[in-house]
């Protein structure tokens, strides 16, 4: 083949959830009004904590991060799903597909941060009650929230960037609904083994080093309130966490369906599964929160 065809396909065609016309009327309708529950309820959220002044905390400056991101998670990929379940030609642009894949790589990976972030600030709230406020103050938390987006973009930009230089071929048909990462990778016309380890062994520590993190913060959080002697000082202790403890418990399991299980097969059960505990997702941690 020409070097040029081997390196380079100027766009991509996602088969989707369904060829079935009624049933993609049907999935759009679905979706839509999750889509407008999920972006609406965050909306909300963020809303209220700039309104009312006793919501001005570190807890709730990372919440409003967290439903930020989820915001833009959402739109990094919903939008264009809606627009392919009306269309025939479900085709994305080759740079398109890149951002979606940047954008959607950053954002998953920047959730599982904060929530370490906020595990940590919910332990020193417990743990350490005295010194909150000294300990986190406005200068660490803009830090923290800092830190946290750089790390997840620095991942999605290396990850992104090493998946489009992989030869391409004339192979452009993704079996999935957007841009996802490996399914992109096997379109490839080389041996990719060794970049579908990199990538999951990727996956593995982004994921596992904030679980781990939570965890540990949790540990310490339990000890500390088992602690406490009176009945009403541990319920206002487990209450200050029970939010943040209740996503935290629904989004590793969830993401790990997503991103991890069977990373090598693609099938239509797999995207339509992919789709449904996405959308879930969102909408639960909206509301939870």
């Amino acid at each position: 083949m020409e070097p040029d065809n081997q390196m380079w396909v100027s766009e991509f065609i996602l088969l989707g959830l369904s060829s079935d016309w009624d049933v993609q009327v049907s999935l759009f309708v679905l979706f839509s009004v999750m889509y407008l529950v999920t972006v609406l309820g965050n909306f909300l959220i963020v809303l209220l904590i700039r309104l009312d002044s006793r919501l001005h905390t570190p807890m709730y400056f990372f919440l409003t991060n967290l439903s930020l991101v989820d915001v833009c998670f959402t739109n990094s990929i919903v939008p264009q799903l809606l627009a392919h379940l009306l269309i025939e030609q479900k085709a994305m642009p080759f740079l398109s597909c890149a951002a979606q894949l940047f954008s959607s790589l950053s954002l998953g990976g920047l959730e599982f941060v904060l929530l370490e972030v906020m595990a940590y600030d919910r332990y020193v709230a417990v743990c350490n009650p005295l010194r909150y406020s000294a300990i986190m103050h406005a200068g660490l938390c803009s830090k923290l929230a800092v830190t946290s987006w750089v790390s997840g973009s620095t991942n999605s930009l290396m990850q992104t960037a090493i998946t489009f230089q992989l030869p391409m071929c004339t192979n452009k048909i993704i079996d999935h609904i957007s841009c996802e990462l490996l399914a992109v990778v096997r379109l490839a016309c080389v041996d990719t083994s060794s970049n579908e380890v990199a990538i999951t062994v990727s996956s593995i520590v982004l994921l596992l080093t904030p679980f781990f993190l939570v965890l540990l913060s949790y540990i310490r959080i339990i000890s500390t309130i088992l602690k406490i002697q009176s009945r009403e000082g541990r319920r206002k202790a487990f209450h200050t966490c029970a939010s943040h403890l209740t996503v935290v418990m629904l989004l590793p399991e969830l993401k790990w369906k997503l991103n991890l299980d069977d990373p090598w097969a693609f099938a239509k059960q797999r995207k339509q599964q992919t789709l449904a505990l996405s959308h879930v997702l969102h909408v639960l941690h909206s509301y939870v929160l």
